[in-house]
């Protein structure tokens, strides 16, 4: 008795202590990522508005302008992207469908193939594929994982994608606008706080990598930060090449 709860308790403790980070990052890597993107490029582009000594009034134009554009773009762009996506694989589920209606036992020699390949006794593959095999959505599910590494019950949503990209894109864009919007009359509110909001989005990025938050922070803040001076540089060229 004091063995099996020995036993027991060393197992708890293993399966509490082993444990792994999300390497897909889940909603966290592309909402922080979409709102980066938003942030740099609006930054970018008010930057070299800026530097092109044109007004306030056309800085937030360029800004509201960026941010209308650039959600749109985004989210249009990723609705097709993940449809696109989608299709092919309803496609491709609709062909192992078939085949699993035609084929049975061809589809169960192969499911039991791959189950040897990965070092499965023969004999206990074949028997393994031959019970999967009974449910006709099961074994779909089981060929569509082990062949084309999807799960037919959790394809993603283009829509769901589309909107998620629009509203990220959108709050990082915002930033580099809302101190004009709250009555700053110059461009250095906007640099500092799109600034901190790059710092702040590398630091959540580290939350999905082996990185330490300071680093990627400090990572975004210096890619983010020499996007603007570059664009403002070259605003002020172009300004004064067509002033």
């Amino acid at each position: 008795m004091a063995i099996i709860e020995t036993e027991a308790t060393l197992h708890e403790a293993h399966r509490d202590n082993h444990t792994h980070r999300d390497v897909n990052g889940g909603w966290l890597r592309p909402a922080v990522f979409g709102a980066m993107d938003g942030l740099v490029s609006n930054l970018a582009l008010m930057t070299g508005v800026a530097g092109g000594s044109a007004g306030q009034q056309a800085v937030v134009l360029s800004g509201l302008a960026g941010l209308a554009a650039g959600a749109f773009s985004m989210a249009a762009g990723e609705y097709t992207s993940v449809a696109s996506q989608r299709e092919l694989v309803e496609a491709e589920l609709d062909v192992e469908r078939r085949e699993l209606r035609r084929h049975p036992k061809g589809e169960e020699a192969e499911l039991a193939a791959l189950y040897q390949a990965r070092g499965v006794e023969p004999g206990l593959a074949r028997e393994v594929a031959r019970q999967l095999s009974r449910d006709p959505e099961q074994a779909l599910e089981i060929h569509a994982r082990e062949e084309l590494g999807v799960d037919p019950g959790d394809l993603p949503s283009p829509a769901v994608a589309a909107v998620s990209s629009f509203g990220s894109f959108a709050l990082g864009a915002l930033l580099p606008v809302l101190p004009f919007l709250l009555g700053a009359s110059g461009l250095w509110p906007a640099v500092l706080l799109a600034l901190l909001g790059l710092f702040l989005c590398g630091a959540l990025v580290a939350r999905v990598t082996a990185r330490s938050w300071w680093y990627s922070g400090l990572r975004q803040l210096a890619l983010g930060g020499a996007a603007a001076g570059v664009t403002y540089a070259l605003g002020t060229v172009f300004g004064t090449a067509l002033g």
